[in-house]
């Protein structure tokens, strides 16, 4: 059994988010001490890296809501999280090509200010980016 703070060193996060996660739902209410000092054990500080791997993979809070809720089950439904999985991974996709367009439209802009900064009239960036125009 751990306390807060050994709970929430041990997972990597900290103690807020620890109580966030409680209040989401997405941890259960821990034991307490007869002070009231909250206590965890290894199924929590589990739970705590799950959700800790879950969103370094872009999983949002609902969505690993749903994951655990899907995990508690006696036989996962593996066709169901691979098809969350599948959602997410599309998700990061369009969000990739997203980005490579921002980074070729911007590096377009910065092609078209001159290397030392200096242009023969206004900026042509903030020249783009105050054209009404296109709006």
């Amino acid at each position: 059994m751990w306390t807060v703070g050994q709970v929430a060193r041990h997972a990597g996060v900290n103690i807020e988010t620890l109580r966030y996660y409680e209040r989401r739902k997405l941890l259960p209410k821990p034991l307490r001490k007869a002070s009231g000092y909250r206590l965890y054990d290894r199924q929590s500080l589990e739970r705590l890296r799950f959700i800790k791997r879950s969103q370094d993979l872009g999983f949002t809070l609902a969505e690993i809501h749903d994951l655990l809720e899907l995990s508690l089950g006696t036989l996962a439904p593996c066709a169901e999280v691979r098809q969350k999985a599948q959602a997410k991974l599309t998700d990061i996709e369009r969000k990739i090509n997203e980005l490579a367009a921002m980074r070729d439209r911007l590096r377009a802009l910065v092609r078209r200010c001159p290397a030392d900064g200096k242009a023969a009239g206004p900026c042509p960036i903030l020249a783009t980016l105050e054209d009404n125009e296109h709006d």
